[in-house]
């Protein structure tokens, strides 16, 4: 790990993640609402990318893979301080499932033993290790094979795809992304309910929300 990077406070030993997965965080999008890369938008004194990338790093996952695709070379030079993998999507245009694609493929072509995939957003600032510490603890408990965030009334990202569902992943379309797949069947689909992660920043008056002094 580069020396340079400053982790925040690692999960605890009792919840380190028996799972060997990696992490796609997916940073593709054009931020056409927000007017500019939202991804290099300052909360808590970082681009949201980088927390997003420092959250899974800490939270357990390796390799951690960056998916980019409109505004690339903008963004990439705020990650060159963290030992993340940044792909580039040229296909980014289609939707979230072209990026998800991306994602996969390299992780597969890094590690043919990885147990699980975690997928996440750039953009939610309430994404972090403990986030990801909750989703691998309800894997455990339930033993099901896809454990997602609860919000909004529904499942979505960031969520936990064990092995079995990368073939899945690898032949997604379209803009939905895996929303299908994760709001399939409930037998196989655990959730958590994390409320805070249903704020994104997408809009001028999504980010003024989310760095309001409390």
């Amino acid at each position: 790990m580069n020396p340079s990077f400053k982790a925040p406070p690692q999960v605890s030993p009792s919840s380190s993640p028996a799972l060997r997965f990696g992490a796609i965080i997916l940073a593709a999008g054009a931020s056409t609402r927000m007017g500019q890369p939202k991804q290099l938008l300052p909360v808590a004194g970082r681009p949201l990318i980088v927390h997003a990338a420092e959250a899974a790093l800490t939270g357990g996952a390796w390799p951690v893979v960056v998916v980019l695709g409109a505004h690339a070379e903008q963004i990439r030079p705020a990650l060159a301080r963290l030992p993340v993998l940044t792909v580039e999507n040229s296909a980014w245009p289609e939707g979230m499932a072209s990026s998800i694609r991306t994602g996969i493929a390299t992780l597969r072509q890094f590690s043919r033993t990885l147990d699980a995939a975690l997928i996440a957003l750039c953009d939610q600032p309430a994404f972090s290790a403990a986030v990801i510490a909750q989703l691998i603890a309800a894997q455990r408990t339930t033993g099901h094979s896809i454990v997602a965030a609860r919000y909004n009334s529904r499942h979505g990202a960031p969520a936990l795809l064990l092995r079995e569902h990368f073939p899945a992943l690898a032949a997604l379309t379209g803009e939905a992304g895996a929303r299908d797949l994760l709001n399939g069947a409930p037998e196989r689909v655990a959730a958590v309910d994390l409320p805070a992660l249903a704020q994104d920043i997408d809009t001028p008056a999504d980010y003024a929300a989310a760095t309001k002094p409390a």
